[in-house]
């Protein structure tokens, strides 16, 4: 399958904090849009790989999402190395995505910088004929670079390159979010678990606190915020939101 856009996270949820709202954007504009989390989250304190997995799936369905693939590094552990960066090389020439939303370059979970970091290595690397990967079938795949590598804003606030309207989409992102009953406040559940910092009400507030600061920098309710280390061009001035002045 080509796809349009492909999401990734180190982590299941990632994406959803991430760039979800982004995501049910495009697949509403007609894009194909898939999801790869790099690992199964096996080293969260709450839940577990099974929960975790039928989160993902429940959180795909709410997105609309075209594909979710787990790659099964090792969380926490993974390196930006050979043998990782060709995994992901492979799974990016299968489905040659246009563009990649990845995971912040730097933040609170050392994770989630590792990984941003990986992934746009790997886009990088996967667009040079050398570099050698193949198919479930043997067969040599095709180089494919996406053209552009989008890293969305996590738990750390950083100045964004792009901001995305998300205001429309907003409570479907949010109950793309709440599909992770175990990982986040979910006040019908009562569970004897240790509380995180991610299983607050606190922390779910701060998300659409984030949304909505995000938002207000741009003139709409909600907004999500992306980095770029690659310039940024549109065809039209049509393309820019008009806020008031």
């Amino acid at each position: 399958m080509k796809l349009d856009i492909l999401a990734i996270g180190v982590h299941p949820d990632d994406v959803e904090l991430g760039c979800s709202g982004t995501i049910i954007n495009e697949i509403r504009a007609g894009k194909k849009v898939g999801v790869l989390d790099l690992t199964q989250g096996e080293l969260g304190t709450r839940g577990t790989i099974e929960t975790r997995y039928r989160e993902a799936a429940m959180a795909a369905e709410i997105m609309g999402i075209h594909m979710r693939e787990n790659l099964k590094m090792r969380d926490g552990f993974f390196v930006n190395d050979e043998a990782h960066q060709l995994q992901l090389i492979s799974t990016l020439r299968k489905y040659k995505p246009e563009i990649v939303l990845a995971n912040a370059l730097d933040d609170r979970h050392p994770d989630h910088g590792r990984a941003g970091k990986l992934i746009a290595d790997a886009c990088f690397l996967a667009g040079l004929r050398k570099v050698e990967t193949f198919d479930h079938e043997g067969q040599l795949q095709e180089r494919w670079r996406p053209k552009y590598v989008l890293h969305y804003i996590q738990d750390r606030l950083q100045e964004p390159d792009i901001l995305v309207d998300i205001s429309d989409v907003f409570e479907q992102r949010m109950k793309a979010i709440e599909a992770y009953s175990t990982q986040f406040f979910n006040p019908d559940m009562i569970d004897d678990e240790p509380q995180t910092y991610i299983s607050t009400p606190n922390f779910r507030e701060s998300v659409v606190a984030r949304a909505r600061m995000l938002g207000k920098r741009i003139g709409v309710r909600y907004a999500e915020g992306f980095t770029t280390q690659k310039s940024l061009g549109i065809r039209n001035l049509d393309a820019l939101i008009q806020v008031e002045t």
